[in-house]
């Protein structure tokens, strides 16, 4: 019998604190909200209960890092994974992000952004609020990509509420290697969010990780669901989820404006079914295993809305990564 190859130990950066091989995303149980520009930028209805439910089941499963945003639900997922961990704050890392602004009158209502020093301690101070504890264990930036002179305004305001002791660590949700660069080279920033996946790649950001010794916390690890296979040429995303709009919005071209699947991605995913499901393992779970094979510093952290869904999700640790082999056939599949 093959043994199951093993994942790489876990570590938040070139500190002690330790994630794991997987962490829990919780945008998606936010709820509705919208953007400033009317869009919806949330993954629609959503059952609070379940989601309390899915946070427990991830912790018994053994998942110690759950990351979410201050903006995701106008702060409601914040809430809602103080709530689920009550009791158990001291065991787990929890990540959270800001930059976006929203407005607190429960209108669920994005209104822009803000990384001025002032706005970012007062977005700390009601993170810090809504999750509870004495520090936020990962602060990061969550907009994508700004001039260098913000983003080391930025670094500067995070270093110091390090110092201060209201963040231990802190990172970025960067989009751009070339400007993430700027506070990989400082030596404090201890992680990196990305998108990367079996179709999507966000170029230098592993690289730039390990070079660095910095976590890839890997954002969109099944392609926003795609990988998940449920979706074809009939099924149509509700208004209320972002991915609707993803076209008209710059997000990629993985549903059609209808909210229909792209169908030439579908076929990309078919031809790749029989290897990511080797060994017994989903479409999902094969998913996250290819990431494991990519470097053995990426910690996936996939979304869920359902106990069953996360569940899956855990699923794929048992299995360890894709083999060298599986890898190879993947990229000769996908043409690399």
């Amino acid at each position: 019998m093959t043994a199951t190859p093993e994942i790489a130990t876990h570590r938040l950066g070139r500190t002690d604190i330790r994630l794991g091989p997987l962490g829990i995303g919780c945008w998606a149980i936010g709820g509705p909200v919208h953007g400033d520009d009317g869009h919806t930028i949330g993954w629609g209805q959503v059952d609070d209960e379940e989601s309390v439910r899915g946070i427990r089941r991830a912790y018994d499963l053994g998942v110690r890092f759950f990351d979410t945003a201050d903006t995701y639900g106008a702060g409601h997922s914040e809430r809602l994974v103080a709530r689920a961990l009550e009791g158990h704050r001291d065991e787990v890392t929890v990540a959270t992000k800001f930059g976006w602004t929203f407005a607190e009158d429960g209108s669920r209502r994005g209104t822009g952004m803000d990384v001025s020093p002032a706005y970012i301690r007062r977005a700390c101070e009601a993170s810090l609020r809504r999750l509870g504890g004495d520090a936020i264990d990962l602060y990061q930036l969550h907009v994508g990509r700004l001039p260098d002179a913000e983003a080391d305004a930025v670094v500067e305001t995070l270093e110091g509420l390090q110092r201060a002791g209201l963040v231990r660590q802190f990172g970025w949700s960067a989009d751009v290697a070339e400007q993430a660069a700027r506070w990989a080279e400082r030596g404090t920033c201890a992680s990196l969010q990305f998108i990367l996946n079996v179709f999507q790649q966000t170029p230098g950001m592993v690289e730039l990780c390990e070079r660095h010794t910095m976590t890839a916390i890997i954002r969109s690890p099944l392609a926003s669901g795609f990988l998940s296979g449920k979706y074809g040429p009939a099924s149509r995303l509700p208004g209320d989820d972002w991915r609707a709009q993803a076209i008209e919005l710059g997000w990629g071209d993985l549903w059609n404006p209808d909210g229909s699947a792209n169908p030439a991605w579908t076929a990309r995913l078919d031809s790749l079914r029989e290897v990511l499901t080797d060994g017994g393992r989903s479409l999902v779970q094969g998913a996250l295993a290819w990431l494991w094979a990519r470097s053995p510093v990426t910690v996936p952290i996939p979304g869920f809305k359902t106990v069953a869904q996360v569940e899956e999700n855990v699923g794929a640790v048992r299995f360890g990564p894709l083999t060298p082999e599986q890898m190879r056939r993947i990229d000769e599949i996908l043409g690399r």
